[in-house]
């Protein structure tokens, strides 16, 4: 193939001229050999053009400096170089030829990876294709097991059925995120990984001290995120008896700089027969679609001042708020919307929104 010969000290001098002149073949890796350096090239360069570049190249300070008074060599020769693999980078691209263009656009290029765990959502007119589906995703995430999505999230519990595809069928995993691990089975507990980044500014806007409750903290991704940063107290409730085993579990498995207190119970008995009298700082409301009728509980037990994360389904921030600023003047109190921003998107116009409430007695 044709290649530029480089004296070694100008070879990256060179390659930004002829990515310049859109040239360089980007498909082959530059080799370095002895006292010289090749370049792939796409189109043939001329006698001039090499002389240009000598004349660019040996303008450098640093490239006169290494040559040490040898002559700058610049030609075209023929070298065989190295390809560079080119990865597909998605599963769609994957089922190229696999399937036909119709079903790749139906199949959702999307999926959750929950530790070594993948769990894909597949429309019925592909579910013939679900094993195909599995494999290749199972290639292009280099994960252990692949489930598909068989319900929505229903009941208290919030876990949805799943069906297992291919790989190891073990629904228990270690998820990893913000430098703690979380253990869990992903078919008994309710678990979301689109959350990360909202759990990380949650943790970073709590200040030491904080007296927090997490009203239904599933396996403990908010309150092990926070407190492994944050000398806090925090008390988390979920009524999935599956997910607080596996909360105590990773209170174990991290190093901890708060506490964490795990209560099983339905957030509003708890609150009367054991919270009774007690006032939080931050309360976290991750409970998106049936979070608004907590928010008596939540407005009873939150401090003077106090924040409240509430999550809610919504197309925008007024459906939210008007639904917080209602409830606040049934307890005698107001609020101020510190911030409301989209988490993530659940479906075309409607989003997981929060909203940091800021509650004044």
């Amino acid at each position: 193939m044709q290649s530029l010969k480089i004296s070694l000290p100008a070879v990256d001098e060179v390659r930004k001229i002829i990515m310049d002149m859109e040239i360089m073949d980007m498909d082959h890796r530059i080799k370095p050999e002895k006292d010289y350096g090749y370049i792939g090239i796409t189109s043939p360069v001329s006698d001039e053009e090499i002389e240009k570049m000598k004349e660019e190249v040996i303008k450098v300070k640093k490239v006169r400096k290494l040559l040490n008074g040898r002559p700058l060599e610049i030609e075209v020769v023929d070298k065989e170089l190295e390809l560079i693999p080119r990865y597909p980078h998605s599963v769609r691209e994957m089922l190229q030829g696999k399937l036909t263009d119709q079903e790749i656009t139906d199949l959702r290029n999307s999926f959750d990876i929950i530790g070594n765990i993948v769990i894909v959502e597949i429309p019925d007119n592909l579910l013939e294709h679900k094993e195909l589906i599995g494999e290749t995703t199972l290639k292009f995430t280099k994960r252990k097991s692949v489930y598909m999505k068989k319900s929505p999230i229903k009941g208290v519990t919030r876990v949805r059925d799943i069906e297992f595809i291919c790989g190891v069928n073990n629904p228990v995993t270690i998820h990893k995120e913000q430098k703690i691990r979380l253990k869990l089975d992903v078919s008994k507990v309710y678990f979301s990984p689109r959350l990360t980044s909202e759990r990380k500014r949650i943790r970073e806007i709590t200040d030491d001290g904080e007296k927090i409750l997490d009203m239904f903290c599933g396996v403990g991704p908010f309150s092990i995120v926070i407190a492994s940063r944050n000398k806090v107290d925090i008390t988390a409730v979920d009524i999935n008896d599956v997910a607080i085993d596996y909360l105590k579990e990773n209170i174990r498995l991290n190093k901890l700089q708060g506490k964490i207190h795990p209560i099983c119970g339905d957030i509003n008995k708890v609150a009367s027969e054991q919270l009774e009298g007690e006032k939080f700082d931050r309360l976290i409301m991750n409970l998106p679609g049936t979070a608004y009728e907590f928010l008596d509980t939540a407005f009873s037990l939150v401090a003077q001042e106090g924040i409240i994360h509430y999550y809610e389904f919504a197309h925008d921030c007024n459906e939210g708020r008007e639904k917080l600023e209602r409830k606040a003047a049934e307890h005698g109190m107001t609020v101020t919307i510190e911030r409301c921003h989209k988490v993530r998107s659940t479906s075309p116009g409607m989003w997981q929104m929060v909203f940091d409430c800021r509650v004044h007695y």
